[in-house]
């Protein structure tokens, strides 16, 4: 049996569990299962990596429950602007969309920028119209737009108006999504998604659609996807720095991992997590806030999901093959 491996990241900008109803924290917690079941239903079947992460990614997208799509954060004026990445760790082929506000699901978006636009990253209403001419599902761009993340966006402009903005909760500032896995043919993929942050500057882009920052994959090393304080993950270069402490210094993916964003960035006392897979199938999920949204199946199909200190077993699916 060949390994594979799967695991997503629904941001750790995660409320305190006093903030949500139980039925609430379930209904985000069945949206991360539903998540991991569209990516292993990709690779249990012998799929590749990037089609999993793509399809484990989109369901999140359509979740209200997470900061990316619908659902996803406004900016100082109430906008939208919305950033996602894709890359693919066999060749090193990557794609990815900043500042669109049309594109329901802005990691197809980012995949077919890098299928079929010859470029890296688009911008802004130039990716809105390549995403429209690539046939993607577009939007009003009220359609991201739900009560909580108002409620977020005034909560920070009171912020911002008392001085308080550190002192803001993780689930106030921002959130991400992102998936990474491992197939049956060996290649590693990632990919990632995000409304940026509440109460951001107009045109401000964070790590999410900068490769080698909030995502990256390489084959035989690791797969990595973020989420905390982007321009922090721009300047430490967070995936490619845990890919390059493990093809380089030997270090596992555990001690990688958990050294960026354990060790490394906090000095600057922002909150931090990531996703990461490797070429044995060995999944990481290190964090440094009260909690993050957060799930994972190994070769044995098992499927947990987590927000907080406790990890859920929820189903066991079939094991591929």
């Amino acid at each position: 049996m060949k390994p594979v491996a799967l695991a997503i990241h629904g941001g750790c900008g995660v409320m305190a569990k006093s903030d949500l109803r139980e039925e609430e924290w379930e209904a985000a917690r069945a949206d991360l299962a539903a998540s991991l079941r569209a990516g292993w239903a990709v690779l249990s079947k012998g799929g590749s990596a990037l089609d999993a992460v793509e399809a484990a990614v989109v369901v999140m997208e359509d979740s209200p429950h997470f900061n990316a799509g619908y659902g996803a954060a406004l900016n100082e004026n109430a906008e939208h602007e919305l950033d996602a990445s894709i890359m693919n760790g066999a060749d090193l082929d990557a794609g990815a969309v900043s500042a669109a506000s049309r594109i329901r699901n802005p990691v197809r978006a980012a995949r077919a920028v890098m299928e079929k636009s010859g470029a890296v990253l688009l911008t802004g209403a130039a990716a809105d119209r390549f995403a429209e001419r690539c046939g993607l599902e577009m939007v009003a761009p009220d359609y991201f737009t739900t009560k909580r993340r108002q409620d977020a966006l005034a909560a920070m402009k009171e912020h911002a108006k008392a001085g308080t903005a550190a002192a803001a909760s993780e689930a106030e500032k921002h959130g991400t999504v992102g998936a990474v896995a491992l197939d049956a043919d060996g290649h590693l993929a990632a990919a990632t998604s995000t409304g940026g942050y509440n109460n951001k500057p107009e045109g401000r882009v964070g790590d999410s659609p900068i490769i080698g920052a909030g995502t990256y994959a390489r084959d035989g090393v690791c797969a990595v996807s973020g989420t905390g304080q982007g321009e922090f993950f721009i300047r430490h270069v967070v995936g490619h720095e845990i890919a390059s402490r493990i093809a380089y210094r030997g270090e596992t993916l555990e001690m990688a991992a958990n050294g960026v964003i354990r060790e490394d960035l906090k000095s600057y006392g922002i909150g931090a997590g990531a996703v990461a897979v490797d070429g044995a199938g060995n999944v990481c999920a290190p964090y440094n806030t009260a909690g993050m949204f957060r799930g994972w199946i190994a070769s044995d199909g098992a499927l947990y999901v987590a927000s907080h200190d406790e990890v859920f077993c929820v189903e066991t699916l079939e094991a591929s093959a």
